[in-house]
């Protein structure tokens, strides 16, 4: 396993003479006075009157079009919590490098210095029309929940809280996948989350969304399990997932269960736990950096489940940057309105299918592999697989035209294949 060492974080961040991870890099030539004057005084005018009477035109003749707003207050950074919002900087920056890499998505890092909800949405709402598309990031919870809703009725652009959905899109593709390699359905399993913040909601939606029944999640938080008639740190979001109507702890709550998600803290669950679960467990354990149950430790004690963290040195890593790159790049590209929830069902099963094709050669390199293919110790894409955006994109795009919030409409298979010309990957 790679060590990185604070003083290895901070160089990476500070050397080349540049600090930062992002810049700004024209995209027409500006060598000569026509240049010049095409550029800014007095071509400029010409497209300022265009965009003035037809306001779709800002697609045709400015970035708009590909151009995300990576939006915090920095009031959940990480795992770290209310660190302020400049603190926040670094990890904007960081979504920005992923949007650009991945997906060819440019992105500004904002960060608002508020801690208060309405004027968080009020500052984004005034500078949308710059942008194509909104990704909330870091906002805790339940704030979040309004900010998003709020600010997605309002414009008609995508507005897409990331520690949300980014999770739960590629925990529903894991979730299909190892559901088939253990022979079960999605109507007879028993769920089990720790975790009741912002991302285990989304992702208990989302698994409702894939086909979940909602009455077999089982929602517990720091106080236990989310019971109808609990009073002590309850939200509207979460009380929607209550079950039963007395206390119970985690431990009670998982006999018999057949999935576990992990959304919480490092060491939550023992082994006794694990073992009261079902035949072929799943266990999805994605706190960060450290899992609520070691990896080697779930693995051991149930040799029979399929194990899933958010780390990048263990099998099957569920991580948002398998999704929030190429959702947008799908919703930019068909002009979408809204990020709806065929979108995000559509992401899940899109990625779903990609971990059951033959991994390719770059793949393997990239990890140092030999051999991979579908099955337990595999069930989700690699995040360095430069076919994810082909099959992801086209997907949501699909999706988006099919629910009535695209703009624009194409033929996805020659986008499939400018996506590919685009990013250089072979189809």
């Amino acid at each position: 396993m790679l060590k990185t060492t604070a003083e290895d974080a901070l160089e990476y961040h500070r050397m080349g003479g540049r600090p930062g991870k992002i810049s700004v890099v024209p995209s027409k030539p500006l060598e000569t006075q026509r240049d010049l004057s095409l550029a800014y005084t007095p071509g400029v005018a010409v497209p300022v009157l265009e965009i003035e009477r037809d306001p779709r035109l800002a697609y045709e003749y400015t970035s708009k079009g590909n151009l995300v707003a990576v939006i915090s207050n920095g009031t959940a950074i990480l795992g770290l919590g209310n660190r302020g919002a400049l603190a926040s900087k670094p990890v904007m920056e960081g979504k920005g490098v992923l949007f650009k890499k991945f997906a060819d998505i440019d992105v500004f890092d904002i960060e608002v210095n508020t801690l208060d909800p309405e004027e968080l949405i009020r500052v984004v709402a005034a500078i949308a029309p710059t942008f194509g598309g909104i990704n909330l990031e870091d906002i805790r919870s339940p704030e979040c929940f309004a900010v998003e809703q709020r600010l997605q009725a309002m414009l008609d652009i995508p507005v897409f809280h990331d520690d949300q959905h980014g999770t739960a899109i590629i925990l529903g593709a894991a979730l299909l996948n190892a559901l088939e390699l253990v022979n079960k359905r999605l109507d007879e399993i028993k769920v089990v989350f720790s975790g009741a913040g912002a991302a285990g909601v989304a992702c208990a939606r989302q698994l409702v969304t894939v086909g979940v029944p909602r009455e077999n999640i089982w929602m517990t938080d720091v106080k236990g399990l989310i019971y109808h008639g609990r009073k002590e740190e309850m939200f509207p979001e979460k009380a929607a997932f209550a079950q039963g109507d007395r206390p119970a702890t985690l431990a009670e709550v998982m006999q018999g269960a057949d999935v576990l998600i992990g959304l919480s803290v490092a060491n939550l669950v023992s082994e006794d736990m694990l073992r009261s679960m079902r035949r072929d467990p799943i266990i999805f354990v994605m706190a960060n950096p450290d899992p609520e149950i070691k990896y080697e430790v779930a693995q051991a004690c149930r040799p029979d489940a399929i194990v899933a963290t958010g780390r990048s040195d263990y099998p099957n890593q569920i991580n948002n940057v398998l999704g929030f790159p190429f959702i947008f790049r799908g919703a930019l590209d068909v002009r979408a309105s809204a990020i709806n929830e065929a979108m995000k069902l559509a992401a899940s099963k899109g990625l779903a299918a990609l971990a059951r094709e033959p991994v390719t050669p770059e793949v393997l390199k990239a990890y140092g592999l030999t051999h991979l293919e579908f099955g337990r110790g595999y069930i989700v894409p690699k995040a360095l697989d430069k076919r994810v955006c082909l099959w992801e994109a086209p997907a949501v795009a699909e999706a988006a035209q099919a629910s009535g919030v695209a703009r624009v409409q194409f033929d996805l298979a020659a986008y499939r294949q400018q996506l590919a010309d685009r990013l250089n990957v072979s189809v």
